[in-house]
């Protein structure tokens, strides 16, 4: 059901890039890519991401930044991003896409059981992005569990 998975950020420099390597990982024979609401295009990965990403076996030397549009938020099934407030902007931007968008860190432990935002670690020290690399990591085996079984 969920083939097309886009995973949005701002930048889609520094947690997109991670979120769609880690989903390509856990979720062979889906078709997973990422973007930006306001990328810096043709960027590669932010170098702190991309070392933690590289620790973990996920090779991001290829990334490059994409602008989200609407041609991609169509082809997608699901679109997973970082933020209540991208939600709500994809929403703004593209209404046709509010069904099918939803938070990376829906899942992830909270107080209030709706999941977690994931923080923007860009131009913050290491710790942040050690601190961001889990819960990207923890909430992609959380959307692995739910999609794992959905291939078509």
């Amino acid at each position: 059901m969920f083939q097309q998975i886009l995973v949005v950020c701002t930048g889609n420099i520094c947690r997109s890039p991670v979120g769609e390597a880690l989903l390509k990982q856990l979720l062979p024979g889906h078709c997973i890519s990422s973007a930006g609401l306001g990328a810096l295009v043709d960027h590669g990965a932010e170098p702190t991401a991309a070392r933690l990403a590289a620790a973990d076996g996920l090779d991001l030397s290829a990334h490059r930044a994409r602008q989200l549009d609407a041609g991609m938020v169509r082809e997608a099934d699901l679109i997973l991003v970082m933020s209540e407030g991208q939600r709500l902007a994809i929403a703004e931007r593209f209404p046709f896409a509010t069904g099918k968008t939803m938070r990376f860190g829906r899942w992830l432990p909270s107080r209030e059981g709706e999941g977690e935002d994931i923080a923007d670690p860009y131009r913050r020290d290491e710790e942040v992005f050690v601190h961001v690399h889990r819960q990207l990591t923890e909430a992609a085996r959380l959307w692995q569990a739910r999609l794992g079984s959905s291939r078509s």
